[in-house]
């Protein structure tokens, strides 16, 4: 667990002179949240990388594919897929919503097998050739900001953290999925609001952050899925490092590798 951080250096957001605060809707500051998550999903800052994406990472959850890791076991592929079609109807994945909705109806520790069963050997090609196609881009794109981006957008404006805060609530929301339960999004802010004060509420920003990457830690432990050089580590580093701004140039490190924010980037 971080220690409380006190006196340490802030980072100062690219602003206009005399402002108090960054905008953290910025479309800077998403990009660089999307780029951080890219390099925990995909070892990658480019995360356009990623449409193509797809693989069954023995995790329980099936296949998991695309910019932030759908699963055919957990429903939101079958939702990308539905957006998809309903977009293009003639897609390469069109002709799998029906084996993806027979999945979500099997009980969840079978849905693993009934992925394979029900989808190969044919759905990975074919999810690699709609991975071309602008509509799947646009649909997964689409997807995540609906699912992930907008609710911790939402909730980081209601707490009031920065951009960091942005984005470890956006890098939450992915790896742990919506919803209230004490394992996903909103239970782990809401555990970090029971012990900690947020910005909105006069309490002191890095302190109220360590105390959601604790949260997710506890979490992440409790799965057996926690790795101290893991993607949590990513925002322990900016924050010890005081960057509650994310003023570049800065480095991170994710499951040994080491990446470079150099400048702000342009939004994508």
């Amino acid at each position: 667990m971080l220690e409380r951080l006190w006196g340490r250096r802030r980072g100062t957001p690219p602003a206009t002179p005399g402002a108090a605060r960054p905008d953290i809707s910025d479309p800077a500051y998403k990009e660089m949240a999307l780029q951080l998550t890219s390099t925990a999903e995909n070892s990658t800052p480019d995360w356009t990388a990623a449409y193509g994406y797809i693989e069954d990472i023995d995790d329980g959850r099936g296949y998991t594919g695309g910019l932030v890791g759908w699963c055919s076991g957990t429903g939101d592929m079958l939702e990308l897929v539905q957006a998809y079609t309903a977009a293009a109807p003639e897609n390469p994945l069109a002709p799998y919503l029906q084996p993806l909705r027979q999945i979500m109806e099997a009980p969840y520790r079978r849905r693993p097998a009934e992925s394979h069963r029900l989808l190969d050997p044919s759905f990975v090609p074919a999810w690699k050739t709609a991975a071309g196609d602008p509509a799947f881009q646009r649909a997964q794109q689409e997807e995540r900001d609906r699912v992930y981006w907008g609710p911790a957008l939402a909730e980081a404006r209601r707490d009031g953290v920065g951009p960091l805060g942005l984005a470890i609530y956006y890098d939450v929301s992915v790896n742990h999925g919506p919803g209230d339960d004490d394992e996903s999004f909103g239970g782990i802010l809401s555990a970090a609001r029971r012990s900690h004060r947020t910005p909105a509420q006069g309490g002191e920003e890095a302190a109220y952050l360590v105390a959601v990457i604790n949260a997710r830690v506890a979490v992440l432990k409790s799965w057996g899925d926690y790795q101290r050089k893991g993607r949590q580590g990513i925002h322990q580093e900016l924050l010890e490092a005081g960057n509650l701004g994310l003023v570049p140039p800065y480095t991170w490190s994710v499951y040994g590798d080491e990446f470079t924010m150099a400048s702000f980037p342009a939004p994508r």
